[in-house]
């Protein structure tokens, strides 16, 4: 039992910040989808309400993913500018993704709005984190 315990330990700890990145971005995916939700219950465009879920969800996702995720080191102002740029740009083009998604499924297709957001949320998720440890967070592990 004590060898188990130990190998369920090292895996842990091994993909700890996978671990603690899925976490956050199920996180950031349901205030993306509340936000969408609500934008669409308001009468907002399909694409007007993605672009607001993007918007709150993406600074989330930043402070999050800044502080627990990747560790980041940036400290000055000019350090957390450029982090943060950086960020915001990898993730304009996961939402231009969201965007292309959304419109496939529910404009071309008319299928359900929120299935789509799932299914693009999923896909979206697993972008962000490879931007994220390629692009943006790179020099701060």
């Amino acid at each position: 039992m004590s060898a188990f315990i130990e190998k369920i330990s090292a895996l842990l700890k091994q993909y700890q910040d996978v671990i603690i990145y899925l976490i956050f971005g199920v996180l950031t995916t349901l205030i993306n989808l509340v936000v969408y939700t609500i934008g669409l219950y308001f009468g907002m465009n399909v694409q007007v309400a993605t672009i607001l879920a993007w918007v709150i969800a993406v600074i989330f996702a930043y402070l999050t993913n800044r502080k627990w995720v990747f560790h980041s080191t940036a400290h000055t102002p000019q350090e957390i500018g450029k982090e943060a740029t950086s960020f915001t740009l990898s993730r304009l083009s996961t939402l231009l993704v969201d965007m292309a998604i959304i419109w496939f499924g529910v404009q071309l297709l008319g299928q359900n709005p929120i299935v789509w957001k799932i299914i693009d949320n999923v896909i979206v998720v697993i972008l962000n984190y490879v931007l994220s440890k390629v692009m943006v967070f790179k020099d701060h592990e």
